[in-house]
């Protein structure tokens, strides 16, 4: 490289920094421009907010359909965040799909958009109790997200109403 020019394989130079330094910092992982952040490791600001929101385990039937794929499977958690849907055959991290759903006792059911934000494959000969993915919602209304927190609130009281033995 000269002049301090780039190209789509090689970033222009730092301006009095020399392309030997560069590349060595490049392949430490640790090369910045001037006034960028310094890079992160670990998950992404979105990933932390993954548990961020209370879970319940539920077993429900989810329809999730893609525009070629149709998967009957079961939601073994939920959040209004998202579900956890159980099945051996997870879609690809990505994958937009619509989910279509009825909690017992909702009064009503969903039809919700989400995207796959994490796959539990299986694995032949190994303990993988809980194959499938992580389903994040997207687009959820104001009415729909409120649904869901009622939805997820009530079961929880009911789980945890004291039981009268009378």
């Amino acid at each position: 490289m000269t002049g301090g020019r780039g190209d789509s394989n090689h970033p222009p130079e730092a301006p009095g920094g020399s392309s030997g330094s560069r590349a060595q910092a490049s392949a430490n992982g640790d090369a910045r421009h001037a006034g960028e952040e310094p890079e992160r490791e670990g998950p992404a600001p979105d990933s932390l907010d993954r548990r961020s929101s209370e879970r319940l385990d539920v077993t429900w039937h989810v329809d999730c359909e893609t525009d070629d794929t149709f998967l009957y499977a079961s939601i073994a958690n939920i959040s209004e965040m998202g579900i956890f849907v159980r099945t051996t055959q997870p879609l690809s991290i990505g994958t937009r799909l619509t989910l279509r759903f009825s909690p017992p006792g909702a009064g009503g059911s969903y039809v919700l958009e989400g995207t796959v934000q994490w796959v539990n494959e299986v694995r032949p000969l190994h303990d993988n109790p809980n194959p499938g993915m992580g389903i994040r919602f997207v687009e959820l209304t104001p009415d729909d997200r409120e649904r869901i927190v009622d939805t997820i609130r009530t079961i929880a009281y009911i789980r945890d109403a004291p039981v009268n033995s009378n």
